[in-house]
């Protein structure tokens, strides 16, 4: 059985002063929408291939003394914004509120975030880790090296004080003013604002990654 071949046009000689072009309709569409497959296909590669940089200071951190680049792609601005979403919604977000601000509950926040992070790195596929190598490591090292610290240093020590004292002979004050009696709120307190203002600037560099166009 002869095969049908779908040639786009064909030209042919009519007459020995006429000459025909005929167009298949069928193979310019079909041609047409392969064309645009494709040309959204490697658009879309580029995207994911399309790297940016940017220039971080480790000491706004917390996790070291220099300047060090950061490589992202589009992969890692879906990591980013998930991670600043956690970080906006959160007291590990904001600033220390010295009157306000309970530390126990800026504790729980930051141990949730804690968790959160981790379960969000947890949950990148194995074959994305090529492209979010260097975000991951940075997140790592932020919450090791930049969050850890202060609460293995204090939490434990401050709740355990602070639920002595939630008592009978202190229900006329404020849990605020409870916690200014702990005997190193002065020492903790700096800590914490210190270990807080590495937070706000590693949700700012979460929303820049993020947001990056």
């Amino acid at each position: 059985m002869e095969k049908t071949k779908m040639n786009i046009f064909n030209v042919g000689l009519e007459s020995w002063n006429i000459i025909y072009v005929k167009l298949n309709w069928v193979a310019v569409i079909i041609l047409v929408i392969a064309i645009l497959i494709v040309s959204f296909m490697i658009k879309k590669c580029a995207n994911i291939a399309k790297k940016h940089s940017i220039t971080i200071d480790e000491v706004n951190l917390g996790i070291g003394d220099t300047s060090v680049k950061l490589v992202y792609n589009k992969k890692d601005q879906e990591i980013a914004y998930k991670l600043w979403v956690e970080l906006s919604t959160r007291k590990i977000g904001l600033p220390f509120d010295q009157e306000n601000d309970v530390i126990s509950e800026v504790y729980n926040s930051w141990y949730d975030f804690f968790k959160i992070a981790r379960e969000l790195l947890k949950e990148i596929p194995v074959s994305r880790l090529p492209y979010s190598n260097d975000l991951i490591k940075l997140t790592e090292k932020v919450l090791n090296t930049g969050l850890r610290p202060h609460l293995t240093m204090w939490q434990a020590k401050f709740r355990k004080w602070y639920g002595d004292n939630i008592n009978d002979n202190n229900k006329e004050k404020t849990p605020q003013q409870i916690q200014m009696m702990y005997p190193d709120y002065e020492e903790l307190k700096k800590d914490l604002i210190e270990t807080n203002t590495r937070m706000i600037e590693y949700k700012k560099l979460m929303e820049r990654i993020a947001f990056e166009k």
